[in-house]
């Protein structure tokens, strides 16, 4: 099924549903297009972080504690 013929059929279901029904699916709709665009934006998000240079400095630290510097260990 295409998507165009999907999008009439839906269209004729909600023709035929009571108000709070297609209220209810039109929240839902919103619901689905706002989870997209968050996915979106923390993907931009998590991209710009990974490819910025900002934290570069870390890697060029050398390691001032280790294990033995520990008090207690957790198995």
């Amino acid at each position: 099924m295409t998507r165009e013929s999907l999008i009439q059929k839906t269209l004729q279901h909600l023709a035929q549903l009571p108000d709070q029904k297609v209220k209810e699916v039109s929240d839902f709709a919103e619901f689905l297009l706002f989870k997209i665009d968050n996915q979106i934006l923390t993907e931009g998000i998590q991209k710009m972080v990974f490819e910025s240079k900002s934290f570069d400095f870390l890697e060029e630290d050398e390691e001032i504690y280790s294990e033995d510097d520990l008090k207690e260990k957790y198995k």
